[in-house]
């Protein structure tokens, strides 16, 4: 039974941070966001198409779908004085990977995804939300520097790994061995972000990736 209920959360996780919600969003204005702007399936490509506007609401779903599946798996678990209980921290690990191995490998899209930065700062809100919303000002700050989506991404992203460990041993004065999964989960989701925006890496080497100019242009950085 515990290892049904264990399976379950992990399995809606993916299924639900499968759900491509700039996509689908892009289909209720008629719109296959794909045949558009860089043809990725995320919300800065949605913006490019559509707009702003319609950006923001992607990137929120896109966060609540890597956010709901960690929390979720902490309401229903915590307090628990069974095995599941005692798995929660590792479940609640599983789940935030799920969740955004979903976007990046959505089953209903013949696992072809996007880059997965929403969704992970979601899964990773839920996990370790100061790490988080710090690596949140990290992404603000690069973006108005630079008005590029995908160097802001890059930039929090790698910068993860280490507000986890800041969080925890500088923080807190938790002991490495205490939090070393949630860091390897960080640092495989800081890898998992640089190779999934390695062709705007190439584009950046070459002067090629755009910097965001007009209030309602979007620039040619991909899509969280």
């Amino acid at each position: 039974m515990s290892s049904l209920a264990e399976t379950t959360l992990v399995l809606g996780a993916y299924l639900l941070g499968s759900v491509p919600f700039a996509l689908l969003l892009g289909k209720t204005r008629g719109v296959d966001i794909r045949a558009h702007g860089s043809g990725n399936i995320g919300a800065t490509n949605l913006g490019r198409a559509l707009g702003r506007k319609w950006a923001i609401g992607a990137f929120l779903l896109d966060f609540l779908k890597g956010f709901g599946p960690v929390l979720a798996a902490r309401i229903a678990l915590a307090g628990r004085d069974d095995d599941l209980g005692a798995r929660l921290p590792w479940i609640e690990l599983e789940v935030c990977a799920a969740a955004i191995l979903g976007h990046v490998f959505p089953v209903y899209l013949r696992f072809k995804g996007g880059k997965g930065v929403a969704t992970a700062f979601g899964a990773m809100t839920g996990l370790e939300w100061i790490a988080a919303v710090s690596c949140g000002a990290i992404w603000a700050v690069i973006y108005k520097v630079t008005r590029t989506v995908s160097v802001a991404s890059i930039g929090a992203g790698v910068a993860f790994p280490l507000a986890v460990w800041v969080v925890h041993v500088v923080h807190t004065g938790h002991e490495i061995s205490s939090f070393a999964p949630r860091l390897i989960v960080a640092s495989a989701v800081a890898i998992l972000i640089v190779v999934r925006h390695r062709s705007n890496i190439v584009r950046l080497l070459r002067g090629e990736e755009l910097a965001f100019r007009r209030k309602d242009a979007d620039e040619s950085g991909e899509a969280p």
